[in-house]
């Protein structure tokens, strides 16, 4: 995927999706060994994937401020590069609406213990030379 050049100085067009989901944390052994065989391999075939990561340290989240809800803190963060919303709205649909991901998440060992997930967006503030 190309990411195109920003318009200023200032204006850098690279935007992320950054993917929270809330899952049992007591599946994650078997959520990571599903993620490297089968997920990742799709994904990052389809899309600008920047990372993956599943929370397993055994450090406790350190909280500042407001206290979180009963869930925690995300057990699974996920982000992509997309040069614009447009973009990402099209691919998503494509990419995980196909069959080939329908069957791959019909394999999830804990496909009901997603208990929330949530997406949001981020503008790069960080010159391109900065990015990956």
């Amino acid at each position: 995927m190309t990411v195109s050049e920003p318009t200023d100085e200032t204006e850098y067009s690279t935007m992320y999706e950054i993917r929270n989901y809330y899952f049992e944390p007591s599946l994650l052994g078997d959520y990571r060994i599903w993620v490297q065989e089968k997920a990742l391999p799709y994904i990052q075939s389809s899309v600008d994937v920047v990372g993956f990561w599943l929370s397993n340290i055994d450090e406790p989240t350190e909280i500042i401020g407001r206290e979180m809800d009963n869930l925690g803190s995300a057990t699974v963060t996920w982000i992509i590069r997309w040069s614009d919303i447009a973009t990402r709205h099209a691919r998503m649909k494509e990419v995980f609406g196909s069959d080939e991901w329908k069957a791959i998440m019909r394999s999830n060992p804990g496909l009901k213990y997603y208990y929330r997930s949530e997406v949001k967006f981020a503008e790069d503030l960080l010159p391109p030379e900065h990015v990956a």
